[in-house]
């Protein structure tokens, strides 16, 4: 699986901004999918995560309320709405992708695929 994630950009405080992440090689239908963040100098973190049908989503509590996740499984892409932004939600976006029983929905070691990262940039 190779997941290509778009959307990211420069923009202001209180703004929005839809990420995707596309997904080839083959169907992500039912695979779990999660967004995660890194910002400089910080480790990796969980952003959001939704299960192969969309049923289940998932949360960072800094993030709840704010951000959307959600999927389209006939188009193989998943989304990350982000609303409301602040200065500190700046950082490199990845999505990624797991088949099967996850250890943990909002662990990094527990996806096997990983896509290359957007930049989104949240000014003040």
């Amino acid at each position: 699986v190779q997941l290509q994630a778009s959307g990211g950009g420069l923009v202001q405080a209180g703004g929005s901004v839809r990420l995707s992440c596309a997904a080839s090689g083959r169907t992500v239908s039912s695979y779990t999918m999660g967004w995660f963040r890194q910002a400089p100098g910080k480790e990796r973190e969980f952003v959001a995560a939704i299960r192969w049908n969309g049923g289940f989503t998932y949360y960072a509590d800094s993030v709840k309320g704010r951000f959307t996740i959600s999927r389209d499984n006939a188009k193989n892409t998943v989304y990350l709405q982000m609303n409301s932004l602040k200065p500190e939600d700046t950082a490199v976006y990845y999505c990624a992708a797991s088949s099967g029983v996850l250890s943990s929905t909002r662990s990094p070691s527990a996806y096997k695929h990983w896509g290359p990262g957007t930049l989104v940039t949240v000014s003040s």
